[in-house]
C-alpha cells in the first residue's frame, strides 16, 4: 500500500515563511544599493551628455559661455529661459539627459531639468556685475540696445569664464543636481565640470540652490 503524501504542518509552513521573510530582508538594502548606483552612473551619463551640448555651443559662439538663467521659469505660455532652451539646437529639450533617473520632484519634469546651471548663478553675483556695469557705462551713446546686450553677455562671460579657470581646487560644477538625489552615494550631488569631467561635488563645497 502507497503511503500518502504527507503536507506541510503548520511549524514547517512558518518556518519556510520566517526564512523567505530573512532572506527578502538581505536582498532588498543590495538591491536598492545596486539601484541607487545605477541612478548615480546614469546620472553621470546625463551630465556629461549635457556638457557635450553645452561644449558646442561654445566653440560655435567663439568661445563665449551660454549665458542664461541657472533654472528654466514655468509661465502660462510655457518653459522660459534656462540651459536645455538654449542648447536645443545642440540637444532636444526634452532629452532624457536633463532628467536625473533618481529625481522624482514633478517640479523638476515642469521646468524640464533636474540640474542647476552654476554660471548662471554666478553670473548676477554682485562682484560680476559692477564690472559688466562698468563695461557699459564706457560704451559710446550711439550703441543700440542689441550691441549692448551682446556686450553684457561677453563680459559676463568672460568674468564667469576667469573664476571658473582660477577654480584651482575644482570646487565649482558648470552644471549640478539641484538637490540631493544619490542617498548612499559620497557625497549626494553630482557635477560636470569645466574639464569635462563628471563626479560627485566635493564635501567642503557650498551647494548654491535647492
Amino acid at each position: 500500500m502507497n503511503a500518502r503524501a504527507r503536507g506541510f504542518t503548520l511549524i514547517e509552513t512558518l518556518v519556510v515563511i520566517g526564512i523567505i521573510a530573512l532572506l527578502t530582508g538581505m536582498i532588498m538594502p543590495a538591491f536598492n544599493m545596486v539601484k541607487r548606483e545605477s541612478y548615480n552612473t546614469n546620472c553621470l551619463s546625463n551630465l556629461r551628455q549635457n556638457f557635450t551640448a553645452w561644449q558646442s555651443y561654445q566653440t560655435m559662439n567663439k568661445g563665449i559661455l551660454p549665458m542664461c538663467e541657472f533654472l528654466p521659469v514655468v509661465t502660462p505660455e510655457g518653459i522660459e529661459g534656462g540651459l536645455p532652451n538654449l542648447l536645443s539646437k545642440f540637444l532636444p529639450m526634452d532629452s532624457r539627459s536633463w532628467i536625473c533617473p533618481a529625481d522624482d520632484d514633478t517640479e523638476s519634469t515642469d521646468t524640464g531639468t533636474s540640474y542647476t546651471y552654476l554660471p548662471g548663478l554666478i553670473r548676477f553675483s554682485p562682484q560680476v556685475q559692477f564690472e559688466v556695469l562698468q563695461v557699459l557705462l564706457n560704451l559710446p551713446s550711439t550703441t543700440s540696445e542689441r550691441q549692448r546686450e551682446v556686450v553684457r553677455l561677453q563680459t559676463e562671460s568672460k568674468l564667469v569664464v576667469r573664476l571658473f579657470e582660477n577654480d584651482s581646487k575644482g570646487l565649482f560644477p558648470i552644471l549640478l543636481d539641484s538637490a540631493d538625489r544619490h542617498p548612499g552615494t559620497r557625497v549626494p550631488r553630482n557635477g560636470v565640470y569645466l574639464d569635462g569631467s563628471t563626479r560627485a561635488i566635493k564635501v567642503e563645497q557650498t551647494v548654491v540652490a535647492d
